[in-house]
Formats: C-alpha cells, sequence, structure tokens
C-alpha cells in the first residue's frame, strides 16, 4: 500500500460520520442505485439522512422507537431480495434488537447493514445510553462483519463498498463531529484491509474509530516527549480482523498497544489479544479504553481524558508500559 497523507502534522476540522452516511445513500440513489432504508425516530429531518428520507421516501420506512421491531422488518426485506441500510441508535441497536440481530439477521446471512450511531459515549445520555458493549456482542455473533469508520470520508467509502458486500453487517459510528484523519480521499480502501496510518518501529498502536486520530496524536507526543516511535494502524474492520496486519506489527515492533472508544472487556483490544496470544506473540501488550465500570457522566471529550483515552494520556500510558518490569 502506498503512503497515506493523514493530519498527523497539524490540527484538522472535524467530521460528522452521522452525516456522511445519509449524503453517500443520497448520492448512490441519485445514481439510480436500488437499497431499502430503515430508520428509528432519531433522524432529524435537517439532517442528510432525513433529506434523504424527504426526497426518496418510497424507499424509507419509520419504526419510531421500536428497534426490534426495525431489525426484525430489515431481515424481512433482505430475505425478500433487498440490500437494506438500517439506522438504528446504537445503544438500542446492540441491547434492546440483540435477539433478532443475532437470529433473524446474522442466522439467515442476509444483506442488512445496521447502522448503529452515537458509538462509545457519544451519545450525551449518560451511562444509560453509552455503547460500550456493542463489540463484545457482535465479535460474538457468527457472520457478522463489523466496520468502524475512522471519519467522516472513511464512512462514505464503507458504505460505498457496502452495496456489493455479501452478508450482514454492522457499520458503528458516533453521535457529532470528530477530528478528520485522512487528509484526502485518495487512499485505497478495502472492507477487511487495515491501513497503516502512521511508521514505526518502536511500538504499534491499533485502533478504530475516532481513536485513531487520537492514537495519531499519541504517536506524536511519544516522538516529542519521550522519543518513541510508534506505528499507528487503522484497524477499521473488527470481524472479520486483518491478522496479517497485527502479524506484521508484532514481529516488526515487539510491542502492541489498542485504543478504543469501548469497554476494554470484548471489544477491540480483546480481539488483538487473543490473536496474538494464539500465536505465540511475548512482547509488551495493553488495552487503552473504558475500565470495567459505568462510565462517569460528562461531555465525550472530558470523559476520554478523566480515563486517559486523548492524546496525552495515551503517550503517558504507552511511556510507562514500555518501561515497566515484565511480569513473565
Amino acid at each position: 500500500m502506498g503512503t497515506v497523507r493523514t493530519t498527523f502534522d497539524f490540527d484538522q476540522m472535524l467530521s460528522n460520520a452521522r452525516e456522511a452516511y445519509g449524503e453517500e445513500l443520497m448520492s448512490m440513489a441519485d445514481e439510480g442505485l436500488d437499497f431499502i432504508f430503515t430508520y428509528t425516530d432519531n433522524v432529524a429531518p435537517s439532517s442528510s439522512a432525513g433529506k434523504f428520507v424527504a426526497k426518496y421516501p418510497e424507499r424509507c420506512f419509520n419504526f419510531g422507537i421500536a428497534e426490534p421491531n426495525q431489525v426484525a422488518a430489515s431481515a424481512g426485506m433482505a430475505l425478500a431480495g433487498e440490500v437494506v441500510y438500517a439506522q438504528v441508535f446504537g445503544p438500542f441497536l446492540s441491547l434492546r434488537s440483540a435477539d433478532q440481530i443475532h437470529t433473524d439477521i446474522a442466522y439467515n446471512d442476509v444483506n442488512v447493514r445496521l447502522i448503529g450511531t452515537h458509538a462509545g459515549v457519544t451519545a450525551a445520555g449518560g451511562p444509560t445510553h453509552n455503547c460500550i458493549a456493542d463489540l463484545a456482542l457482535y465479535r460474538a455473533i457468527p457472520n457478522l462483519t463489523v466496520v468502524v469508520p475512522a471519519d467522516a470520508g472513511q464512512c462514505r467509502k464503507v458504505i460505498r463498498q457496502s452495496l456489493y458486500f455479501q452478508g450482514p453487517m454492522v457499520i458503528r459510528i458516533d453521535r457529532g463531529g470528530s477530528p478528520t484523519v485522512y487528509a484526502d480521499s485518495d487512499y485505497d480502501f478495502e472492507i477487511g484491509k487495515a491501513i497503516e496510518t502512521l511508521d514505526g518501529d518502536d511500538c504499534a498502536i491499533i485502533s478504530a474509530g475516532s481513536s485513531v486520530y487520537w492514537s495519531l496524536m499519541g504517536a506524536k507526543l511519544l516522538r516529542e516527549k519521550y522519543g518513541i516511535r510508534a506505528r499507528v494502524i487503522d484497524m477499521h474492520t473488527i470481524k472479520p480482523m486483518d491478522t496479517e496486519m497485527l502479524l506484521k506489527c508484532a514481529r516488526e515492533t515487539g510491542n502492541i498497544f489498542t485504543v478504543e472508544e469501548h469497554s476494554i472487556n470484548g471489544g477491540l483490544g480483546g480481539a488483538v489479544a487473543e490473536f496474538l496470544l494464539e500465536a505465540g506473540f511475548s512482547g509488551r501488550f495493553k488495552r487503552i479504553g473504558l475500565p470495567d465500570e459505568f462510565a462517569v457522566l460528562g461531555d465525550p471529550d472530558e470523559v476520554y481524558k478523566y480515563y486517559g483515552m486523548d492524546p496525552a494520556g495515551i503517550a503517558e500510558t504507552i511511556s510507562a508500559a514500555l518501561k515497566a518490569p515484565r511480569l513473565l
């Protein structure tokens, strides 16, 4: 893969993946591509998805706040031969609709793309509405492909490629603006293939979603403050994971760290650890994410800083881990 231009060296304006998916659906519909869209009441008329609904009402279905019914109906439409995009409020997708995801969609192996919004702690509803256990559920369900776009531009790429993808997929995005990771859209993207966004040989940071940007900024601090050259990997596809990239990072750096906007239990970090340990990895490893507790209430950026998931926290955690004595 060629060089990827990122925003590593400068601050970048915010992008909004929650708007991007609606914009891409509109573009695809305008091109005459065939698909159906189901949604819940949190799609505002003023949003890009709301404008798509207004322009193409014959292919859009509102299920109110009955998320399990929406997921089940989406499976039925897919069984009838349609490709279905289903936008669902993330916490309720994973927690209220688990049965329908498992039995109606995954078991039948149908072409439904579940767009779970408000991921991580971005729902602004506190611990009851935080979406921090969803990846653990999705990883355990057969047939599901799970993709976590790093920014709005990558979200558009995921939506576009998913139209021709066979089988069910979860596309996990946050609520609002996140920093743009990629300086332009002129880079190769393939579902299931990770992207090396920054080179380094002292350790590798494996991340996904908006945490890719935090990891890049954390890597910048590691170089400036500690002289540590960290490689940063955008592991946008959580399942199936790009294990070739993991092996490459483990062999070339010897130290692996994961960063994610999810509980440290069962998410990206768990998936990476499981694979590497079974492959015989014996280097330093640490998961950076939300601890095993209901998170404190606050603005997402404040919450991430509180748990050491901001750039400074990432850099400090990795520096300390690399200096710590081994227990085994």
